[in-house]
């Protein structure tokens, strides 16, 4: 069958449900990828005059097209799909059943996950169908993680960007759409070596052209305006964040010296630990007043011990009287000096002291007598005298 508008409206009527016909039908159409912007208009006026289960098939369609195209690398009908692929599914997702919008969500997560389309265009589907949700008054609960129900919640620093993303989302596919004609017109009627009609139908289509350039600039401006207050709300989000990272900065450096400040502090504590501190006893800090050095008192004025000198005055120590002498304190007198003969006497008197073989001692005297002769009995008395050579006499 060849290509034409009857033949690609005939594959669109003939699709059912099942897998098989899904797939004949965009292998058959996918052949016919130079020919992807006229399919994906036809595709998108089918969609439009159809009913909501009709609709839910075509969108299995664009499904299976737009996979196969991004595996096999072929990006004729990603790029015919993008700029009209928001405005059909939301047509389809518009009041239809609550099963058939859950398995058209289900599509959309899928097209999300795997990165068929663009951020940019993705974020316009998603934004058309939560649009859809609040105009109706309902939050439906989505699958794997969707942002249109299940996934956790935006952070409230992020609340200000949040529409002015979804406007640029929605500029930037009609934006797209917009360019693309203009430049494929401009391209017919400008091009170097292009065909140059009569002058009034060559008129005619520059005034056409104008147009559409003209429609294309309004589309750009739009996105322009829609980008820089996007810009504006990051800009002031970049600023806070800025300066909450030098509070960050300053504070990591302060804990980082107290850090530094307690570790030198407890190898301190355990040197002295190791010098044999009493556990008992508190560590001195060098914080309280308590620790602080005492200051030291002056010392007190003391006396001299050096006694005067003679040269000073006309001092003159008094005599000593001469004790007077009385019956209870007789005065003493010097012994007499002994004689030198007594002493030698007393000196050849005692002799060395020999050791016996078993340790004892024994002393020996020259004379047979034991005391040695004083020079005589002057000093002895008779009785005692008597006494001591009747022992050495006995022995």
């Amino acid at each position: 069958m060849a290509y034409n508008d009857d033949a690609v409206l005939a594959k669109l009527s003939s699709l059912s449900e099942t897998q098989d016909s899904i797939v004949s039908v965009a292998q058959w159409i996918m052949f016919y990828r130079r020919h992807a912007d006229r399919t994906v208009q036809l595709w998108l006026q089918k969609l439009k005059d159809s009913s909501s289960h009709k609709r839910l098939n075509l969108i299995y369609l664009a499904n299976e097209v737009a996979q196969q195209s991004k595996v096999r690398r072929k990006e004729e009908f990603l790029v015919s799909f993008s700029p009209a692929v928001a405005e059909a599914v939301a047509v389809a997702y518009k009041g239809a059943p609550h099963d058939v919008q859950q398995r058209i969500r289900r599509v959309v997560d899928v097209w999300r996950e795997r990165g068929v389309f663009e951020g940019p265009i993705q974020q316009a589907v998603e934004a058309r169908i939560q649009d859809l949700d609040k105009a109706r008054g309902t939050t439906k609960t989505g699958l794997s993680g969707s942002i249109f129900g299940s996934a956790p919640s935006l952070p409230a620093e992020l609340t200000p960007l949040v529409t002015p993303q979804q406007n640029v989302s929605k500029v930037v596919v009609t934006t797209k759409s917009a360019v693309k004609s203009a430049n494929t017109d401009y391209d017919t009627l400008m091009a170097p070596g292009s065909t140059v009609p009569s002058a009034p139908v060559y008129a005619a289509r520059l005034s056409g052209l104008l147009k559409t350039l003209a429609q294309a600039e309004g589309a750009v401006e739009q996105c322009v305006k829609a980008r820089r207050v996007l810009v504006n709300e990051l800009q002031k989000l970049l600023d806070t964040n800025r300066n909450a990272l030098i509070a960050d900065e300053n504070e990591l450096e302060n804990v980082t010296q107290k850090k530094i400040k307690v570790e030198d502090k407890k190898t301190e504590v355990e040197k002295a630990i190791m010098a044999g501190l009493p556990n008992d006893e508190p560590y001195p800090t060098g914080n309280s007043q308590d620790d602080q050095p005492a200051t030291e008192m002056d010392r007190p004025e003391v006396e001299a011990l050096t006694p005067p000198s003679n040269d000073e005055g006309d001092f003159e120590p008094e005599p000593n009287p001469a004790p007077e002498w009385s019956p209870e304190f007789p005065p003493e007198t010097t012994p007499p000096a002994a004689n030198t003969q007594t002493l030698r006497t007393m000196d050849s008197a005692y002799k060395s002291v020999a050791t016996a073989s078993n340790g004892t001692k024994k002393r020996r005297l020259d004379d047979t007598n034991d005391f040695p002769d004083l020079g005589g009995d002057d000093g002895i008395d008779a009785d005692v005298a008597e006494m001591l050579r009747e022992d050495v006499s006995s022995s």
